[in-house]
């Protein structure tokens, strides 16, 4: 490969005997911090943590405040080319380098600023190595807290990283924003197609005056929270389980295997139980429900609500997926910068329950769509998931030079 060999012949001229390894902290200069009091009536762009978008890693949608309306956590000024990191719940991956548009605007102290010195390090490298596998490691080893852990920024900039002359870290970064363009790409189409997807999917799921909208709490022939499960009690074998986490990053409307074990657990679910999340980050999100359509029967970790019914269970979760249902969901409380929402809260949750045979006549509908959207065997997101392993591949291989 062209590019490969021209990144080669610039390793062999500009580092023969090898690459110097520094702290992020030593590639990067000091930031600083907003002072309220001297601002008048500005007004600042706020990027909180779930302003980016931990797939794609771009920034969906910002809050406008001024000095009465921003959050104790507004607090750090970020500049274009800045790379942020977010310490709070850090193995979601919500990282972003600072487009032009947000120059000078204003991000949580849930991110970890970092500011490269750009007459050593391109800003896109430092991108580039925060999503490694190696950086990723030290994350997870790194990291405080079970139930919502941490990282600190110390220990993010003390994170040692390889620097070869500009131009060779230009050549590398050249080529795996080949490879992230080609997936942006593919993933705007795909997004496009989600959207059509879910448009479809609530004026299926919208019904006339003939059928009754009835409460979760009505439906529900028992509805129980689970019990936790720490992060060093999960393994790689044992009994199937679901942490709360892993309703919002790895399962979406239904799922039929667990990706986690544990050889602990008091609180079970079983096919067809509804699982709903009820501690995360936003209000838009809170209260994510999946159902479980498996034949074994798992252990529920904490902050995880349990609902058993008699209803069609994919047809209760595309239900439960809807705008309408999430807007009820959304009404969770913040406590402590963290959302909760509640048995209670879920019982009062509304959805349409037409009669059995309709229900199975809309899932049918509705899995067809499903499949041309989130099905990675065929299609786009196959594409999109094949594209992503192949930069990820060469990230590693090309950022590792010991």
């Amino acid at each position: 490969m062209t590019t490969m060999s021209n990144l080669d012949r610039l390793i062999a001229e500009l580092c023969p005997d090898g690459v110097e390894y520094v702290k992020l902290a030593d590639a990067c200069l000091s930031t600083n911090n907003i002072k309220w009091k001297d601002v008048g009536d500005s007004s600042f762009q706020y990027i909180d943590l779930t302003s980016v978008d931990r797939v794609e890693h771009r920034i969906t949608e910002t809050q406008t405040i001024d000095a009465i309306s921003a959050p104790s956590r507004a607090q750090q000024i970020v500049k274009a080319d800045d790379v942020i990191f977010a310490t709070t719940r850090p193995t979601l991956w919500r990282f972003y380098t600072i487009s032009a548009e947000y120059d000078e605007q204003i991000c949580s102290t849930g991110f970890c600023v970092l500011r490269p010195d750009i007459e050593t390090v391109i800003p896109r490298y430092i991108y580039h190595i925060i999503g490694t596998t190696e950086f990723k490691s030290y994350v997870e080893k790194n990291q405080k807290g079970a139930s919502y852990p941490s990282i600190t920024n110390t220990e993010v900039k003390a994170f040692q990283i390889p620097l070869p002359p500009l131009p060779v870290q230009r050549e590398i970064v050249r080529i795996l924003d080949n490879f992230t363009e080609l997936t942006a790409e593919l993933t705007t189409e795909l997004t496009a197609r989600k959207k059509q997807y879910n448009y479809y999917r609530d004026e299926l799921l919208t019904f006339g005056d003939d059928v009754p909208i009835v409460a979760l709490g009505e439906i529900a022939t028992d509805i129980y929270r689970g019990s936790g499960i720490k992060r060093e009690e999960v393994t790689e074998t044992g009994t199937p389980c679901v942490r709360y986490g892993e309703i919002y990053t790895t399962y979406d409307i239904w799922f039929d295997t667990c990706v986690s074990y544990t050889q602990t657990g008091t609180k079970t679910f079983e096919y067809g139980d509804i699982l709903f999340a009820i501690t995360g980050e936003s209000v838009e999100e809170i209260a994510k429900s999946c159902v479980y359509i498996g034949h074994d029967k798992c252990f529920a970790g904490g902050d995880i609500v349990v609902m058993k019914h008699n209803q069609n269970p994919k047809y209760v979760s595309y239900a439960l997926s809807t705008a309408k249902a999430q807007a009820q969901k959304s009404k969770g409380k913040v406590k402590s910068k963290v959302v909760h929402s509640s048995i209670p809260a879920i019982k009062e949750i509304t959805i349409p329950i037409p009669p059995l045979k309709e229900q199975e006549r809309i899932v049918t509908i509705l899995d067809c769509f499903d499949a041309l959207t989130t099905d990675i065997s065929s299609g786009l997101p196959a594409e999109i998931l094949a594209r992503q392993k192949q930069y990820e591949y060469y990230r590693d291989k090309l950022l590792m030079f010991s």
